[in-house]
């Protein structure tokens, strides 16, 4: 954990990956697992990787790299850029005793109840012989998988790139020298709507740039692991584009609405003074010749269409004449 705390922003951040991958190998017994990230220990300022415990203590946990649990069981992972050293074996045994010994309470968690497991891609040689110098005994479980005997507290070394190809399938593929992309990518469209497998796969498609740039599976891996993402943006962009639109489409139809009652107003009053000026004619006619408005409509040629509401117009003239 130390080299991810260390990170520059462009470092890849393999500890959520490992977290997630972890919860995937366990998945067949979560119900009987409880899992902690980055578990501060006890009050002081000290955390490890992931704590692991066990609902039931007679519980026994059926996966290859879970049959040596006990009821507590400390994780240190080392990403693929990082060794796991003897300084790193005794300050994990430390996080261990502080695990064990603040709680508040005297022997509270038993010291036999704790486990200590390093999961790490390259294998400690150099670590394992000091071990062995020292007295401790190692003992190969399968491949890849290694127990600690005598220290203060049961220990583990899993190997991720040792490990079971078949039972311990993303653990084992998260490293940034993947062997097979293709199967890689079958497997995890099994599984492309959980959020778990999502972030294995997340880094190992980052890790492994340039084995997935061959060939058109990283558009692809790409693709199906921001799906949603992506269909969010361009939701979010579409209705963007149709608000524009529709303030663009209602600009327009203002125009044209402007323009039409433009057009409207302009010819109501064009028509208002041409029947003030036909009633001025006629007016005329009817004072100087002494016409009737019939007589007047007839010489000045006005339709009697024209004029529906002769009345009113009867009424008009008559009070203009009298």
């Amino acid at each position: 954990m130390d080299d991810e705390k260390q990170a520059a922003g462009t470092k890849l951040q393999w500890h959520p990956a490992f977290y997630a991958g972890l919860q995937i190998e366990f998945e067949k017994e979560a119900e009987e697992l409880i899992f902690q990230n980055e578990y501060q220990l006890g009050t002081k300022p000290r955390e490890v990787d992931v704590l692991i415990k066990k609902k039931d203590n007679n519980y026994q946990v059926k996966k290859n790299i879970g049959k040596f649990f006990r009821k507590y069981n400390l994780i240190e992972y080392k990403s693929p850029h990082d060794y796991l050293n003897i300084d790193d074996y005794y300050k994990v045994c430390s996080y261990a005793g502080f695990f064990k010994a603040d709680t508040g309470k005297v022997d509270e968690i038993k010291s036999e109840e704790v486990t200590i497991s390093f999961v790490v891609f390259h294998q400690p040689r150099k670590l394992m012989k000091q071990l062995r110098e020292k007295g401790f005994q190692i003992r190969k479980a399968e491949k890849g998988i290694y127990y600690i005997k005598g220290g203060m507290f049961p220990a583990q070394i899993i190997v991720t790139k040792l490990i079971s190809k078949e039972e311990n399938f993303w653990l084992r593929n998260l490293t940034n020298k993947l062997e097979s992309k293709e199967e890689v990518y079958r497997q995890y469209q099994k599984h492309s709507d959980n959020n778990l497998y999502k972030s294995v796969m997340d880094i190992i498609v980052k890790a492994n740039g340039e084995l997935f740039k061959e060939g058109n599976e990283m558009c692809q891996a790409l693709f199906d692991l921001y799906r949603n993402e992506l269909m969010e943006m361009v939701e979010e962009k579409a209705i963007e584009l149709a608000e524009v639109k529709a303030v663009e489409l209602a600009e327009v139809k203002a125009v044209e609405l402007a323009e039409a009652k433009a057009v409207e107003l302009a010819e109501e009053r064009f028509l208002a003074r041409e029947l003030e000026k036909q009633k001025r004619n006629i007016i005329n006619l009817m004072n100087n010749a002494h016409f009737t408005l019939e007589k007047a409509m007839d010489v000045l040629m006005i339709p009697d269409q024209e004029y529906p509401n002769l009345n009113k117009i009867q009424t008009f003239t008559s009070n203009l004449l009298y």
